[in-house]
């Protein structure tokens, strides 16, 4: 059974929660990705965003890039994945919270990122891929 570390992408990065949407923005930019994980001081995870949340939750709501920190879109209970977890653990979380990356932990600091795309690049089950991508399809389409 393949783990995670296997399938992760390793350049993750975290954009700190006391940096500006702004500044989360042009890192996603640098990196070419569309989401960070949000890490406190003390290297924690705190949460995650995404480039479609300074949308909606910022700009959209007439807000200020440059002014909103990163921890005010922190809230919640952020969800990772072990990096020794198998493959289809990560794939039963992303199911069950409808997420379609996880961070990647090893010895409480973050070593990556696995997303939907890393796992199907990786040639994983296609039956289970394809189930796992129409169950949280189907979830995104109900809830918006």
């Amino acid at each position: 059974m393949s783990a995670v570390r296997e399938f992760m992408t390793t350049n993750a990065q975290c954009i700190a929660e006391d940096k500006t949407l702004q500044e989360a923005a042009m890192r996603m930019r640098d990196l070419d990705c569309g989401s960070l994980p949000i890490c406190g001081s003390d290297g924690k995870l705190t949460g995650f965003i995404t480039d479609r949340d300074i949308v909606v939750k910022c700009l959209a709501e007439g807000k200020d890039a440059r002014q909103v920190l990163a921890s005010e879109l922190a809230g919640g209970k952020p969800y990772w994945v072990d990096a020794d977890a198998s493959v289809d653990d990560a794939v039963t979380m992303m199911e069950e919270h409808q997420v379609r990356r996880l961070p990647v932990i090893s010895d409480h600091k973050l070593v990556g990122i696995i997303s939907l795309g890393d796992i199907a690049r990786n040639h994983y089950a296609e039956q289970r891929l394809g189930e796992m991508v129409e169950h949280i399809s189907a979830k995104e389409h109900m809830s918006h």
